[in-house]
């Protein structure tokens, strides 16, 4: 790796382990929940259609990130990311496909 792409590497990940539940492009929101401690960072979170959700798991072990209605399932090893794009409106319950008690509720408003 070059001297420039490893500093530009450094950066870019420096800056994606400071970035906290969201903030905006013209597109939507893009909200960053944090997977730790066998848990994910929020219970619930209220998002917008349009809005994209990316899970990055800093936890020591393999986690998913599945919708209960099968809409999703991002497999996430240990220091891995996965992000869905949400457009359909209603309320979701995600959960760990490897530990259920793990769950947490979307709610998508138009």
């Amino acid at each position: 790796m070059s001297r420039f792409s490893r500093r530009a590497f450094l950066a870019t990940v420096a800056s994606g382990a400071l970035a906290r539940p969201s903030f905006s492009n013209a597109a939507g929101r893009y909200l960053v929940i944090d997977i730790d401690k066998m848990k994910f960072g929020v219970s619930h979170i209220e998002l917008k259609a349009g809005d994209t959700v990316r899970w990055r798991n800093k936890d020591l072990v393999r986690h998913t990130a599945t919708a209960r209605d099968g809409s999703f399932d991002i497999d996430l090893p240990r220091g891995e990311e996965g992000s869905i794009y949400l457009v359909t409106p209603g309320k979701m319950e995600v959960y760990c496909r490897f530990h259920p008690g793990m769950i947490m509720t979307l709610s998508i408003v138009e």
